[in-house]
C-alpha cells in the first residue's frame, strides 16, 4: 500500500497555480525549521537573563545597619502617673451654730496664723455670759450670807459649850446648836459648789462667743470657700467647713505605682516629674512614704507613693497631673550602645553578652560585660571602647526576594 502511494506521487502531474505555472512544492517546507529554531533560542536566553538576575542579586553584600558606642547617661526607672496636693492644709469651720455674720477673705488670699477669718452672729452667747455673770454675782452674796450665818452658829454653839459646863444649859439646847452649826456649814459648801458650777458654765459659755470670732490655725492661702455671709452654720451635728487653709510652699505628688513595681520602691529614692503643663522642666525630690493599704482601680491594684517638692515660685497647683520616674538606678558619662546590638550569650554569666563590631577586617565577634539596662539603651562595662561600630541589623535589598526574617548575624 505504501509503494503504491510512492509511485502515484511520483506519477502524478506538477501542481500548477492559478496562472498555469508550476509551483515547487519542496522549498516552502523546508523554510518553516528555522523559525522554530529562532523561537527556542529566545526562549533559552531569556531564562538565561532571568537566571543571571538572580545570581547577580544574590550575590549583593548586605547593608549593615551600625551605631558607634559613644559616653552617655543610662537609667532605669518605675513609671507613675500621679497629681499634686498641698502638703500642710487645714479645713477651717465652725465650733458653734449660728449665722455666719461677716467672711473677711476670699479665695487665693494669703492669710498668717492668728489673722480673723470670720464672724458669727454672737448675740445669744453674749446673752448667755451676762446671765452667767449674774448667777455668779448672786451666789457670791449668797455665800457672803451664809458665811455669817455660820459665824453665828458657830459662836453660839461655843457658847452652849462653856454654859453646859458651868450647867447653866441643857444638854438638849446643846445639842441643837451642835447641828445648826453642821447644817450652816453644810448651806456654805453646797452655795460654793453652785459657784464653782456657775463659773464652769460661765466659762463654756465665754469660749462659744470667742468661738463666734474664727481666725486661721496656720499661714498659708485660701484655696477654697464652703461658705459665704448670711449662712446658717448647724455645728450640732458635723463642724461646717468655711474655707481651706493650704501651705502651696511645698507640695506632695501623690503617684500610684501598681502592685509589681511598688516593691522596688523604698523612701528615699530619688524621682523626678514632669506636668502637662510645663513637659519640658523637670522636679526633683525622694520618696517620703509609700502607704500600705492600696486603691483598687479596674481589678489593678495601685499603691499611693508620696514625694515632696518644694514649689518657691508657685508653679505647682493641687490637683495637676505629673508624670512621674522612680530612678532605680543610674550611670553618668559611660560607654552606652543600643539594645539592638545585644545578643545573649547561651550559658553566659549574668550580664555577658554578644555583639558585632564593624572591623577594617570586617565583622567580628565580640563578647561584652553589660551594666545598666533600660528599653533603648545599655551600659557597657567591658569588651567595648568609645568609637567602635556595633552591628544593631541588616537591611535586606527590597528586590532580593528574602524574608524580612532572614535579619540573622553572622556568628551567631
Amino acid at each position: 500500500m505504501a509503494l503504491t502511494n510512492r509511485a502515484e506521487s511520483r506519477l502524478a502531474p506538477p501542481a500548477l497555480d492559478d496562472a498555469g505555472e508550476h509551483v515547487d512544492v519542496a522549498p516552502r517546507r523546508r523554510r518553516r525549521r528555522p523559525t522554530r529554531w529562532l523561537i527556542g533560542a529566545a526562549l533559552l536566553l531569556a531564562a538565561a537573563a532571568g537566571l543571571g538576575y538572580r545570581l547577580f542579586l544574590s550575590e549583593t553584600p548586605p547593608a549593615y545597619r551600625t551605631s558607634a558606642v559613644v559616653k552617655g547617661d543610662i537609667e532605669t526607672t518605675v513609671t507613675a502617673l500621679g497629681n499634686l496636693q498641698p502638703k500642710d492644709y487645714v479645713d477651717v469651720g465652725a465650733q458653734i451654730s449660728g449665722q455666719l455674720e461677716k467672711l473677711h477673705v476670699d479665695i487665693g488670699d494669703m492669710v498668717r496664723s492668728g489673722d480673723l477669718l470670720a464672724e458669727i452672729d454672737g448675740t445669744r452667747y453674749e446673752a448667755q455670759v451676762r446671765a452667767d455673770l449674774a448667777s455668779i454675782e448672786s451666789l457670791n452674796a449668797q455665800i457672803v450670807q451664809q458665811s455669817a450665818n455660820l459665824e453665828l452658829a458657830r459662836s453660839t454653839h461655843a457658847r452652849n459649850q462653856r454654859l453646859y459646863e458651868a450647867r447653866a444649859v441643857s444638854q438638849e439646847e446643846l445639842e441643837s446648836s451642835s447641828a445648826a452649826l453642821k447644817v450652816a456649814e453644810a448651806e456654805l459648801n453646797s452655795l460654793r459648789a453652785q459657784l464653782d458650777e456657775a463659773q464652769s458654765q460661765l466659762d463654756g459659755d465665754t469660749a462659744n462667743l470667742g468661738y463666734t470670732k474664727i481666725y486661721a490655725p496656720m499661714t498659708g492661702t485660701v484655696v477654697s470657700k464652703s461658705a459665704v455671709e448670711g449662712q446658717t452654720l448647724n455645728a450640732n451635728q458635723t463642724a461646717p467647713t468655711i474655707v481651706r487653709i493650704a501651705d502651696l510652699a511645698t507640695m506632695t505628688v501623690w503617684a500610684q505605682v501598681a502592685e509589681a513595681d511598688v516593691v522596688k520602691i523604698r523612701p528615699g529614692v530619688p524621682v523626678y516629674f514632669t506636668t502637662l503643663g510645663l513637659p519640658e522642666r523637670r522636679w526633683e525630690g525622694t520618696v517620703r512614704q509609700i502607704l500600705p493599704t492600696p486603691e483598687v482601680v479596674n481589678d489593678v491594684v495601685l499603691y499611693d507613693v508620696l514625694v515632696d517638692i518644694a514649689n518657691g515660685d508657685g508653679v505647682l497647683m493641687t490637683e495637676m497631673t505629673a508624670q512621674v520616674f522612680f530612678v532605680l538606678g543610674a550611670a553618668r558619662d559611660v560607654p552606652i550602645v543600643p539594645v539592638a546590638a545585644l545578643k545573649p550569650v547561651a550559658g553566659g554569666e549574668a550580664g555577658s553578652y554578644a555583639v558585632q563590631v564593624m572591623t577594617d577586617r570586617g565583622i567580628e565577634t565580640r563578647n561584652v560585660q553589660v551594666g545598666l539596662t533600660n528599653r533603648v539603651t545599655a551600659e557597657i562595662v567591658s569588651g567595648l571602647d568609645v568609637g567602635d561600630k556595633v552591628v544593631t541589623g541588616i537591611d535586606e535589598p527590597a528586590a532580593s526576594g528574602r524574608s524580612s526574617g532572614g535579619m540573622r548575624l553572622p556568628g551567631l
